[in-house]
């Protein structure tokens, strides 16, 4: 069984450092996206049955804006969490007034979901989008 929670990183030289993860850490590189100058807009490293998502923090995506790094004192991961029905969550994330940071859409990679912050303000994403399937 895959694993519903998956943490999202980002890294200024995330080719490096899908390299090192893999070296050190003993992930298994599944999937990249690569985007232009040496950037990767997403990536997929497993490990047993969980899964790190990773990206550029110099990727213009829309999700990429919203993480920052440990070095300039942010933020530094979210969650995203695999559900049958993206749509059904976000009805309820709206009902209790949440914000949604980023509207429910179909990805380009894939599946439907979209991002909000909780009650103190972390970032979740929920979608349909299964990197094990």
């Amino acid at each position: 069984m895959s694993a519903p929670l998956i943490p999202c990183l980002s890294y200024y030289d995330a080719p490096a450092a899908i390299d090192w993860l893999c070296k050190v850490f003993g992930f298994t590189n599944r999937m990249v996206v690569p985007g232009e100058n040496n950037t990767v807009i997403h990536a997929q490293l497993s490990f047993g049955n969980g899964m790190l998502m990773l990206g550029s923090m110099s990727s213009d995506t829309d999700y990429r804006k919203l993480i920052g790094h440990p070095r300039d004192g942010k933020s530094t991961q979210s969650i995203y969490v695999v559900v049958p029905d993206a749509d059904a969550v976000y009805d309820r994330v709206r009902a209790a007034r949440a914000e949604i940071i980023m509207e429910i859409r179909d990805e380009d990679y894939g599946g439907r979901g979209f991002t909000c912050r909780d009650v103190e303000g972390h970032i979740w994403s929920f979608g349909t989008y299964d990197p094990y399937a």
